[in-house]
C-alpha cells in the first residue's frame, strides 16, 4: 500500500514564504571567530564593531567608517570573520575585499577560503575546485565568494553584494601625499561605487592618518550624512566616549598593552601621530608654523610660469656628520617668477655621503636648469666647498657635459630656525609661494614636515634647505638676521 504525504494548502505555503529566517548560527563575527580560534581575544572594542558590523549587514544600502587604533584586531574581524560570517548566512553573497595593495587584500581572501577548507563541515561551505585562486574564489553550488582588489585597481565586470575596504591608504607618506589621497578618492567614486549591487552594504576600516583620507573626503561629501561613523579612540576623551569609560582611561587591548605599555607609545608618538592614529582625530598640529591652506589653495603647475622664472637655484642643508648613515641631507629647488613669486619646484633630500649629497645637488641644478646652489656652512665650513668642488667634476663627466661650475654660495645662519621659517612663512600665508602640483608626490614628505613642525627643537632637514633657498630668493640683502653670505673671497666660482 502506498502512502502519499497530503498536499500543502496553498495558504500555509504562502505562510511559510513569509516566515523569517532561521537566526544566525553565530550571532555576531566575533562568536564565529571565537568558535573558530577559541583563543580570540574579545575586547569591548570588539563588541562595538560587532555590533556595527551585524547592523550594517542586516541594513540595506548601510554605509559604516570604522577607526580604532593600529594592532588592536579590527582588520581581523570586519575583513576576515565578517565576510566569513556573511557567507554563512548568504552563499550567494558576492563579497570585494579591496586595500591599499592588491598583496594586501589577497592575503584576506586567502585565509577566508582557508578557514572554509579547514572548517568546512562545520560552517557548511565549500569552495569551488575550479575557481579558489587566493585573489578570487566562489562557493561550490552557489553564486557567492570573495574578489580582492588594491585600491586604484580594476573591477570591471564583477557585482559586489557587500564592499569592504580596509586600510585604503599605506602609511603617513602616502596619507600626505594629495596624489595618493586623490587617487583613493577617484577609485571610490569611478570604480568601486559603480559596481555596487542595490542594497549592498558597504565597510570602511582604517586607522586615521589625514583630516582627508578616504573616510574625510566622504564624510566632507554631499552624501556623507548617510555614513555612520564607529571611531574609537585609544584613549577616552570626554563623557560621550563609545566604550563608555571614564575620561582618560585606555581601551581594553587586544594585544594585552597595558596601561603602562600605552602611556609609553603615547609619550614616543608626537602630537599629530598620537591624534590621528590613536585617537582617530586628524587635524594639522595646532601651533605649527605651516598651515595647511597656505600650501592646498597655492597650488600651481610649473608648466603654467616656467618661461617666467626668473632665477632657479639649489638649496642645501648638509647632514652633520659624513658618514651614510648620518641624518638626511636637505636638498630642495625653488624658483623665482618675474612676478615675485617663489616656488617649490623639487625635493631632492636624501641619507648619504657627502660625495652623494654633492652629486645629487648638482644634478638636481642641472635637471631644473638651475644657476646656483647655495649650501648651509654652519657645520662645513670650507669642506662644503670642497665637497661641491670634487664632486662637481664627477657630475660633469658623468654628463658629458663641459660648461664651467654654477655659482656655489655658502650661507651661515644667525637667527633660531624658528625664526627663520616664520620669516619664509610669512610669504606663504600671503600667497606668495607656489608648490608645483605637476601630478606626482615629490613635495609629499617636505610638506609633511612643514605641516608637523611646531618650531620646538631642531626643525627637519628638509624644511631648513626650504628656508634657506627661499630666504636666498626673498630675502638676499638680509644679511644680519635669517640668512647670511659669509664675507669670504676668492677667485673660484664656488664663492
Amino acid at each position: 500500500m502506498t502512502v502519499t504525504a497530503a498536499p500543502v494548502e496553498w495558504w500555509e505555503h504562502a505562510a511559510r514564504m513569509f516566515e523569517p529566517p532561521p537566526p544566525p548560527r553565530w550571532a555576531t563575527p566575533g562568536d564565529l571567530a571565537r568558535f573558530l580560534d577559541p583563543r580570540t581575544m574579545q575586547t569591548p572594542a570588539l563588541d562595538v564593531i560587532d555590533a556595527a558590523l551585524v547592523q550594517t549587514f542586516t541594513t540595506p544600502d548601510a554605509r559604516v567608517i570604522i577607526s580604532m587604533p593600529p594592532q588592536e584586531g579590527k582588520s581581523q574581524r570586519a575583513s576576515r570573520r565578517f565576510p566569513l560570517w556573511g557567507l554563512t548566512q548568504n552563499p550567494n553573497l558576492r563579497i570585494a575585499i579591496a586595500s591599499y595593495e592588491a598583496g594586501v587584500a589577497r592575503r584576506w581572501g586567502r585565509a577566508i577560503r582557508n578557514d572554509i577548507t579547514t572548517h568546512g563541515a562545520d560552517l557548511g561551505l565549500r569552495v569551488r575546485d575550479d575557481l579558489s585562486a587566493q585573489h578570487e574564489w566562489q562557493l561550490a553550488g552557489h553564486d557567492g565568494g570573495v574578489f580582492t582588489a588594491g585600491v586604484g585597481g580594476a573591477m570591471t565586470g564583477r557585482p559586489v553584494d557587500m564592499l569592504i575596504i580596509d586600510d585604503p591608504i599605506k602609511g603617513r607618506e602616502e596619507a600626505d601625499s594629495p596624489t595618493y589621497r586623490e587617487r583613493a578618492w577617484d577609485w571610490w567614486q569611478e570604480t568601486a561605487a559603480t559596481r555596487l549591487a542595490p542594497g549592498a552594504p558597504v565597510v570602511l576600516i582604517l586607522t586615521r592618518w589625514h583630516e582627508d583620507d578616504l573616510a574625510g573626503r566622504i564624510l566632507a561629501a554631499e552624501d556623507g550624512h548617510l555614513w555612520r561613523v564607529v571611531s574609537i579612540p585609544a584613549q577616552a576623551e570626554d563623557a560621550n566616549d563609545p566604550l563608555g569609560r571614564d575620561v582618560g582611561e585606555y581601551m581594553v587591548s587586544a594585544r594585552g598593552r597595558t596601561r603602562e605599555q600605552w602611556e609609553a607609545i603615547k609619550t614616543r608618538s608626537t602630537a599629530r601621530t598620537w591624534a590621528a592614529l590613536y585617537q582617530q582625530r586628524p587635524a594639522p598640529v595646532e601651533g605649527a608654523v605651516w598651515k595647511a591652506p597656505w600650501i592646498e589653495l597655492n597650488r600651481a603647475r610649473t608648466g603654467d610660469v616656467w618661461q617666467n622664472l626668473a632665477r632657479v637655484i639649489v638649496s642645501v642643508d648638509p647632514a652633520a656628520k659624513s658618514k651614510r648613515t648620518s641624518d638626511y641631507t636637505g636638498i630642495v629647488v625653488v624658483g623665482l617668477d618675474t612676478q615675485g613669486h617663489g616656488w617649490v619646484l623639487d625635493d631632492r633630500t636624501l641619507r648619504g655621503t657627502p660625495t652623494e649629497w654633492g652629486m645629487a645637488a648638482w644634478d638636481a641644478l642641472l635637471d631644473w636648469n638651475g644657476t646656483e646652489v647655495v649650501v648651509e656652512d654652519n657645520q662645513g665650513g670650507e669642506m662644503v666647498l670642497e665637497v661641491m668642488r670634487t664632486t662637481w667634476a664627477a657630475v660633469k663627466g658623468r654628463r658629458r657635459i663641459t660648461q664651467l661650475a654654477p655659482k656655489v654660495t655658502p650661507v651661515t645662519a644667525r637667527q633660531s630656525k624658528r625664526v627663520r621659517a616664520e620669516a619664509i612663512a610669512a610669504y606663504y600665508e600671503t600667497g606668495r609661494v607656489h608648490h608645483a602640483a605637476d601630478g606626482t608626490d615629490r613635495l609629499s614628505k617636505l610638506e609633511g614636515q612643514m605641516l608637523s613642525w611646531t618650531g620646538d627643537g631642531d626643525s627637519p632637514d628638509r624644511i631648513d634647505a626650504l628656508t634657506h633657498g627661499l630666504t636666498a630668493l626673498f630675502l638676499p640683502a638680509h644679511s644680519g638676521d635669517a640668512v647670511r653670505a659669509p664675507q669670504r673671497r676668492t677667485a673660484s666660482r664656488f664663492r
